[in-house]
């Protein structure tokens, strides 16, 4: 069993040796920008890992592994061109450092490229990667759209903003985690645990990223933080905090939330003091909790070896203890 790094390493050798450098550069050069951005690189990790945990090796899961990483980072393209945020890990977006129309195209380029890459396998298990992958880009889609609705409607529920994040970013989490299953040639219940693993580490991640988003350290963060409040994104901290707080924090809440100010610093501040005084905060913290210990029951009841389960529990573990 490999460390985090090694999978993390031979993934980003995989990566390098894709050809970038095509014509016309205008098309493709936004697209090596933000593939190498940087990050974690979580989600073709998990391929990976999951892959040589059911006895595959894991070059053959490197395609799939590309595919996953490929339409995350298109997604992320057209997702900062929709909430027009400047900066992606630390950096200009696609549409700051080009523009609009490059940031709309080359994210088109890279989802077909993601396509692409499960045509190194043979019929049979390309259809079977091409319905899971299929699938989940039309859940992240509706997850995406769940979540613009959402801006705009005053009565989102916690059981709505869970539906909108486990869709929006869980499910290419566990679908990361099941096509590695696949490639291995795991049976369907080992398949389906593995996937729920995923899914429920994939909203754990979630509320912990959004909770990042307006508490965390933006120099580790990499995202301007209180960008969710600034957008008025009814997140599980907002909810929560219209649950829990007073009468008159609820409303300054609300009223906070229909603002749109040129400087937003105040409203940020402020919101955060309702989600830290109304308890918000800490409820966030325990969902968290919540759902990571759920994916570790999930990922107990998998049919490997110790090592693997050792393996993945350090790898949730690693994940779910970013810095603030």
């Amino acid at each position: 069993m490999k460390s985090v790094s090694k999978y993390q390493q031979a993934f980003l050798t995989y990566m390098k040796a894709q050809n970038f450098e095509k014509k016309p550069e205008g098309l493709y050069e936004p697209i090596d920008y933000i593939l190498h951005l940087g990050g974690k690189r979580l989600r073709p990790v998990l391929v990976l890992m999951a892959a040589e945990a059911f006895g595959a090796d894991v070059k053959k899961a490197l395609p799939a592994a590309m595919a996953i990483e490929t339409f995350h980072n298109f997604s992320l393209v057209h997702d900062d061109i929709m909430d027009d945020a400047p900066l992606r890990r630390g950096k200009d977006t696609v549409h700051e450092k080009w523009d609009v129309n490059t940031g709309i195209l080359s994210g088109d380029a890279m989802l077909i490229q993601a396509y692409q890459q499960f045509e190194t396998y043979d019929a049979e298990l390309f259809k079977a990667l091409m319905q899971l992958f299929s699938k989940t880009a039309q859940e992240v889609c509706e997850g995406q759209q769940y979540d613009v609705d959402f801006e705009e409607r005053d009565d989102v529920t916690i059981a709505e903003y869970l539906h909108m994040i486990e869709y929006k970013t869980a499910v290419l989490v566990a679908a990361a985690m099941q096509m590695g299953s696949m490639i291995a040639g795991a049976n369907e219940a080992n398949q389906e645990l593995i996937y729920q693993f995923g899914l429920q580490l994939g909203i754990a991640f979630q509320l912990q990223d959004d909770y990042l988003d307006a508490f965390g350290n933006p120099e580790n963060f990499g995202k301007k933080v209180g960008g969710d409040i600034a957008e008025n994104k009814k997140t599980y901290l907002y909810l929560k905090a219209l649950e829990l707080a007073s009468k008159d924090e609820a409303q300054q809440l609300r009223h906070l939330y229909s603002l749109q100010p040129e400087d937003d610093s105040a409203k940020i501040e402020n919101a955060k003091q309702i989600f830290e005084d109304s308890g918000a905060a800490k409820a966030s913290l325990d969902a968290i909790e919540k759902y990571t210990t759920s994916a570790f029951e999930n990922l107990n009841k998998l049919d490997i070896a110790s090592p693997y389960k050792e393996a993945f529990t350090d790898f949730g573990n690693w994940l779910m203890n970013r810095k603030h």
